[in-house]
């Protein structure tokens, strides 16, 4: 199953720098594609579409960080652009808020895989997995 990294490199996230890192428990393998993105929405101003059409890729699974943010954009950007769009359910995550008003992570993610699983439209599968149930 082709894996496409996308990394967020606004807001202090520039290449090379600590926070633009992944993890190296996940770290990507060499043949594994990065794509750099500026927005919520990972297919916005990015070749993301260029590599899934190179690779006839219509199915997606996503995984990831910020729920609230760049996940629930990037979910609909790519249900909007017509790709069956799979939320891997409980590999997603965002960071706590709740200063500033905003529920809780744990509700945060909560209601993303409430919303996600129900939503539909023409042509497409918009749907909530997660990890173990997860079938390539």
């Amino acid at each position: 199953m082709p894996v496409i990294w996308v990394q967020d490199v606004a807001e202090g996230r520039e290449p090379g720098s600590l926070a633009w890192q992944i993890v190296p428990e996940l770290g990507p393998l060499p043949d594994e594609p990065r794509v750099q993105k500026r927005y919520g929405d990972s297919f916005e101003d990015t070749e993301l579409s260029r590599l899934l059409e190179a690779g006839r890729i219509g199915q997606l699974y996503v995984a990831g960080a910020q729920t609230d943010a760049c996940i629930r954009s990037t979910i609909h950007g790519a249900f909007t652009r017509g790709y069956d769009t799979i939320l891997v359910g409980d590999a997603h995550t965002t960071e706590d808020l709740t200063e500033w008003g905003n529920p809780s992570p744990a509700d945060v993610i909560a209601h993303t895989n409430l919303y996600w699983a129900d939503h539909e439209g023409p042509g497409r599968v918009a749907a909530v997995v997660n990890t173990a149930d997860v079938q390539l």
